[in-house]
C-alpha cells in the first residue's frame, strides 16, 4: 500500500487510492471501478469500508453508481494532474517543488540545488554580438517559421561537433527541437504507449520522472554506480520487465557526476540488442568535459541509440534550442510530430545559437568555464567535507556534487529549513525512484560559492544533530 496513505482512516485510504487512479488516468472517464469485494480483498479491508468510500465519492461527483452493474468513473473527470500521477512520498520536496523554487527564486535567493550556471558564467558578450548580427539580418530570419528539420547550417555544425565525440550523423539525421526536454518528449510521443515500461537510472535527473509520468509510462529504476548502471541488475530488469526505453546520461551523469565506462557501455548495448531496447542518450553536459567519455551512440552508430542535446548549460537557458539525432527512418516520424505539436521551429533562436557557436570566442569561453568549474569543484568539496557532507565521488568534470549527509540527517528536512532562509537545495529523494536517497543532496558547485550557503548548512545540520 502507498506509504503516503499511512495515518489516514481506512475510508480515506480507499478514497485517496481511487482519486489517485483517476488523476493518473489508470481509471479513465466511464471506466468501471473494481468491485467492492475485489477492492476490499486487494486492500485487505472490510467491504463496508469500501462501500462507505464509494458512497462518499458518489456524493462528491467523482464516480457514479449504476444499480445492478457497479460503480463507474464520472464522465466529467478532473483534468490530468502530474502531481497526482506518481507516489506522493515527501511531496513538499518532490521534483516539481525543486523546479518551482529554483525557477521562481529572486535575485537575492541562493540556488545550490538548481541545474544551471549563474548568468555571469555564461557568454554574455558573445550573445550580445550575435543579437546585434541577427538584428541586421534579413526579414526571414526575424519573422519566418523555421524549416521542419531546423536551420541547415546549425544542423551541419552539430553534426561536426558530434563527430568530435565519435558519433557519425549526417545533418539529415539531426532535427532541431526547442530544448532537450522537448526532444525527449517528442521521442516518448513517437515510441511509447501508455503503460509501456521505461528504465531510468536511480538516481537520475528528476524531470525524467515527471516527463515519463506525463506519458503514463511505467517507470523502473536501476541503481547507478561510478561506472554506469549496475549491469547485473540492469540485465535482470531488462529480461523481466522488457522496457521499451532506457533514458540516461552517458558523459557526465546527473546527479552523480559519474562517467560511463567503455566496458559497461558495451554490456548495456549488448543487452539492448538482445532485448530490443531503445536508448535515449542525453548529452546535455558534453561541453563541460576535458576528455570525451564513451558515447553509446558512437559505439552503436545510432541504431538503437537516440542522441539528444541542447545548449542551455553553456550558452543560455533563455535561448531554447536542442536537437535529436537518430536513424533516418525515425527522423521522418519525429519531424511529423514536431510539426503537429509546434508547427515550425524557432528560427530566430536557431540563428542566434548558430552565431554564438560559430564565434571564435565560444571555444575560449568553454575552456575558461571548465577551469572555473574545476576550481569551484575543489573549493566546494572541501567546504562541504568540513561540515561532514561527503561527496559520493570526485567527478572528472561538470558542475554537480552528489553528496552524503551526516548519518541520520534527512535531506528533505534540511531543504525545508534552508528554504526559510532563502536557499534552494536539491534533496536526494527527488532524484531517486526507489526513494532510497534520503541522506543525499545534489550541489551545483557554480551556485554554492557564496559563504551564506555553508553558514546556513552548518546551522541547520547543527540543529538536526541536536
Amino acid at each position: 500500500m502507498n506509504e503516503e496513505l499511512a495515518g489516514r482512516t481506512r475510508v480515506e485510504m480507499v478514497i485517496a487510492t481511487i482519486r489517485q487512479r483517476i488523476a493518473g488516468r489508470s481509471l479513465t472517464p466511464g471506466a468501471k471501478l473494481p468491485s467492492v469485494r475485489g477492492l476490499a480483498a486487494s486492500m485487505k479491508l472490510s467491504t463496508s469500508t469500501v462501500v462507505d468510500a464509494y458512497e462518499r465519492l458518489v456524493a462528491e461527483g467523482a464516480i457514479v453508481s449504476r444499480p445492478g452493474s457497479g460503480f463507474y468513473v464520472a464522465n466529467q473527470a478532473a483534468p490530468f494532474a502530474l502531481a497526482e500521477a506518481g507516489p506522493k512520498l515527501d511531496r513538499a520536496v518532490d521534483p516539481f517543488w525543486i523546479s518551482r523554487q529554483s525557477l521562481e527564486a529572486g535575485d537575492a535567493d541562493l540556488k545550490p540545488g538548481c541545474g544551471w550556471l549563474p548568468p555571469s558564467w555564461l557568454p554574455g558578450d558573445g550573445m550580445r554580438r550575435a543579437l546585434r548580427t541577427l538584428a541586421r539580418s534579413d526579414g526571414a530570419a526575424l519573422a519566418d517559421y523555421g524549416s521542419p528539420l531546423g536551420l541547415p547550417p546549425l544542423r551541419q555544425l552539430i553534426s561536426r561537433r558530434m563527430g568530435e565525440h565519435g558519433i557519425e550523423a549526417s545533418p539529415d539525421q539531426i532535427m532541431l527541437a526547442e530544448s532537450g526536454t522537448q526532444a525527449i518528449d517528442l521521442i516518448c510521443r513517437f515510441l511509447l504507449e501508455p503503460g509501456d515500461t521505461v528504465l531510468v537510472d536511480d538516481p537520475c535527473y528528476f524531470n525524467f520522472h515527471a516527463l515519463l509520468r506525463a506519458h503514463r509510462a511505467k517507470i523502473v529504476g536501476v541503481p547507478y554506480t561510478p561506472s554506469g548502471p549496475d549491469i547485473e541488475q540492469f540485465a535482470q530488469v531488462v529480461a523481466e520487465q522488457r522496457p521499451r526505453l532506457y533514458i540516461t546520461n552517458s558523459a557526465i551523469h546527473n546527479p552523480t557526476g559519474a562517467t560511463l565506462s567503455p566496458v559497461t557501455a558495451h554490456r548495456v548495448l549488448k543487452l539492448a540488442d538482445q532485448f530490443d531496447l531503445t536508448i535515449i542518450e542525453d548529452d546535455i553536459f558534453a561541453d563541460f568535459e576535458y576528455a570525451a567519455a564513451p558515447r553509446l551512440a558512437a559505439f552503436d552508430g545510432l541504431d538503437r541509440v537516440i542522441h539528444i542535446g541542447s545548449f542551455s548549460k553553456t550558452l543560455s537557458a533563455s535561448a531554447r534550442c536542442g536537437f535529436v539525432a537518430a536513424k533516418p527512418e525515425w527522423i521522418d516520424g519525429l519531424t511529423d510530430l514536431k510539426i503537429a505539436t509546434s508547427f515550425g521551429g524557432g528560427r530566430m533562436t536557431a540563428e542566434l545559437v548558430l552565431a554564438v557557436l560559430s564565434d571564435g570566442g565560444y571555444r575560449k569561453h568553454v575552456e575558461t568555464l571548465r577551469q572555473r568549474l574545476a576550481r569551484a569543484m575543489t573549493e566546494v568539496s572541501a567546504k562541504l567535507k568540513g561540515l561532514g557532507i561527503t561527496p559520493w565521488l570526485e567527478p572528472q568534470a561538470g558542475m554537480f556534487l552528489w553528496c552524503r549527509l551526516p548519518e541520520g540527517i534527512d535531506a528533505a528536512d534540511v531543504a525545508r529549513a534552508a528554504l526559510e532562509r532563502r536557499i534552494v537545495l536539491a534533496p536526494g529523494n527527488a532524484f531517486s525512484l526507489s526513494q532510497t536517497a534520503t541522506g543525499f543532496m545534489r550541489f551545483n558547485v557554480s551556485q554554492t560559492l557564496d559563504g551564506r550557503v555553508f553558514e546556513v548548512l552548518g546551522d541547520v545540520l547543527g540543529r538536526q544533530r541536536g
